[in-house]
């Protein structure tokens, strides 16, 4: 959870825009994770979501003398987040795009009894693990681009339907409308094809070197497995929806601390030339 509440933050903020270093890293580091967690579910990988966060945090450290304080700090900062992610196409689901036509015809007719063991003597268990958290990455990557983020801002971060209708430039009704046929056909989904979540036939154990041999996973580097504590959960200081039957069929929805190199980033921002376009933004 966020450490400070909106009035120490736009103490610190004020800060920061002044030129105090330690009050702008503490604003960057609040909202770090956040901006990562959103990433990551809007473009689907790890280094995606890596990069794409380093941008926005750019964006919202040299914007932070804009911020008046009309809305939640973390309201602002997702209007930033979700703005630089709708047109991001750097990712690499932008160049190899995804439905649920084409995800479950690979789900059905995979012939993933002909692939040979490619586990490299990491434990099968845990690399079925790492294929179901980065299955529902792939899953998301079948909806359009504003069809994803209304289902992470409503499924993941709970924001309330003004806020997100805002962010979105929507009504809150036309939010609430789409948050819950999204969910709907994600949840159609997974009970058709998800052994795991549903009454399919798909099961991560029997696919883990068929995910190996298509580069869904490695190995040698496992992405998905340290989840965040508890605490970690993102804060969203407005009014939360109560969250309809389907939400338990989400439960994968998990949230993931920022990697170290975005600390390392802000730290060099900090340390850096540029830090001096914090104030006179």
């Amino acid at each position: 959870m966020n450490p400070f509440t909106n009035e120490e933050l736009l103490e610190l903020i004020q800060k920061a825009t002044a030129g105090d270093k330690p009050s702008l890293e503490m604003v960057m580091l609040s909202v770090q994770d956040l901006v990562f967690n959103l990433s990551l579910r809007m473009l689907g990988t790890f280094p995606d979501a890596e990069d794409a966060s380093q941008d926005i945090l750019l964006k919202v450290m040299t914007h932070l003398s804009s911020f008046k304080g009309e809305s939640a700090f973390s309201t602002w900062v997702f209007r930033i987040a979700v703005n630089h992610l709708k047109d991001y196409k750097k990712h690499m689901f932008a160049q190899f795009p995804l439905s649920f036509e084409f995800y479950g015809d690979d789900i059905q007719n995979a012939r993933t009894e002909d692939v040979p063991d490619l586990t490299q003597n990491v434990e099968q268990a845990i690399l079925a693990k790492e294929l179901k958290l980065s299955c529902t990455n792939v899953m998301l990557q079948c909806l359009d681009t504003e069809s994803r983020c209304i289902f992470i801002l409503g499924t993941m971060f709970h924001v309330d339907s003004r806020i997100a209708g805002d962010i979105l430039g929507i009504t809150p009704e036309a939010y609430r409308q789409r948050l819950s046929r999204v969910r709907k056909k994600m949840a159609d989904f997974l009970g058709e094809y998800c052994g795991e979540y549903g009454k399919g036939n798909c099961r991560c154990a029997d696919r883990v070197n068929y995910a190996i041999q298509s580069h869904r996973i490695n190995p040698t580097q496992l992405y998905f497995q340290p989840a965040a504590p508890a605490q970690v959960i993102l804060d969203v200081k407005e009014a939360m929806e109560e969250i309809d039957d389907l939400s338990q069929e989400f439960s994968f929805c998990r949230t993931y601390q920022s990697p170290e190199n975005l600390k390392q980033f802000i730290k060099e921002f900090l340390n850096g030339a540029s830090f001096s376009v914090v104030g006179n933004s």
